[in-house]
């Protein structure tokens, strides 16, 4: 079976022959392990066109990736202590108290495949050696990096009117960049927003449902309109908005099972997709190859179905390599 027919069956229960794999390899790890780590995905499928995009070199990595202090196109600032792992923002366009909201000007972002490939597989167009998936569209975690993280949330909290103008308005950038990502040839677009902290909601479920559960039903129901999956990421334990998920139409949902508990996600096989994410705190970290494998068909088997329902993924930050390649040994093992 081709790539772009198993994703779609195992999205959409149809029996794939094995789970797609999907890769979660940021550069930093590229970095670390070189060729070693090349050794270990060579030998594996990814079905998302990861081969056909060459390596990020550090002298391309983006401002969130880039060591040092770099502004991005929105013109927050970040902090990047290691070169290809994720920084965080230290500096927000737009100012605590908005005072100088009025005058800030959105940028306008173009779409497509990038020059280099960067944690996982992106490609376009219809070939039947890869499902085509875009975008890595945030909105929570875009109004944290405009305004800041406890701007933000105070300002929800206290329910002010400028933060639903910024909602608006990042809604409305939204849909415009949606539009270039829809014109292309792809087969699903990817949303992310981490919206748990390790024990629950960053925000109460009431202000999820109230303020963005519609401005992600806007944006899902227009990837929908067009004939697309829709992947949704979040980390942290998001137990509570699990139901609100499934109701918007997350085709794909990439959350940590190691947080959330498989008792509270079995319910949702085979009514949702999930690319998974392999317990990266304990058992890829610190656990055997052999607890890696066993952990990995724990969570196959619990998550998904034997029509499917099950995207093969882990995210390989700060694990052995022994583990990286116990972890691609498990996900070609497994059989439905």
């Amino acid at each position: 079976m081709q790539s772009r027919e198993r994703v779609a069956r195992a999205i959409h229960f149809q029996k794939p022959d094995r789970p797609p794999i999907s890769h979660g390899i940021l550069p930093s790890v590229q970095y670390q392990f070189g060729d070693a780590l090349k050794a270990i995905t060579d030998k594996v499928h990814e079905d998302f066109g990861w081969d056909l995009l060459p390596d990020l070199p550090k002298e391309k990595l983006p401002p969130m990736y880039k060591p040092g202090i770099n502004t991005d196109e929105f013109g927050t600032v970040w902090q990047v202590p290691e070169g290809g792992r994720c920084g965080i923002p230290i500096g927000y366009p737009i100012a605590e108290d908005w005072h100088n909201y009025a005058a800030y000007k959105w940028p306008v972002f173009t779409a497509g495949v990038p020059k280099y490939r960067l944690y996982s597989g992106h490609m376009t167009g219809n070939s039947p050696d890869y499902y085509a998936r875009g975008g890595w569209i945030v909105f929570f975690e875009q109004m944290q990096q405009l305004h800041g993280f406890n701007a933000t949330l105070m300002d929800l909290a206290e329910d002010r009117k400028q933060i639903y103008q910024l909602r608006d308005d990042l809604l409305a950038f939204n849909m415009d960049w949606l539009d270039r990502w829809l014109a292309l040839e792809y087969q699903g677009l990817h949303f992310a927003d981490d919206w748990g902290s390790q024990t629950g909601m960053l925000v109460s479920p009431k202000i999820f449902r109230n303020f963005f559960k519609p401005v992600y039903k806007a944006m899902f129901d227009k990837v929908h309109a067009a004939g697309l999956d829709v992947w949704f990421h979040s980390d942290g334990n998001i137990t509570q908005i699990l139901p609100d998920l499934l109701e918007l139409g997350v085709d794909v949902l990439n959350c940590q099972s190691s947080l959330i508990g498989l008792d509270n996600l079995r319910p949702y096989a085979g009514k949702i997709c999930f690319r998974t994410d392999i317990d990266r705190q304990h058992v890829l970290a610190h656990g055997t190859p052999e607890d890696v494998k066993r952990e990995v068909f724990t969570v196959f088997d619990a998550m998904g179905t034997p029509d499917g329902g099950i995207i093969a993924c882990g995210s390989v930050e700060d694990v052995p390599l022994a583990n990286i390649a116990a972890l691609y040994e498990a996900f070609m093992e497994y059989h439905y």
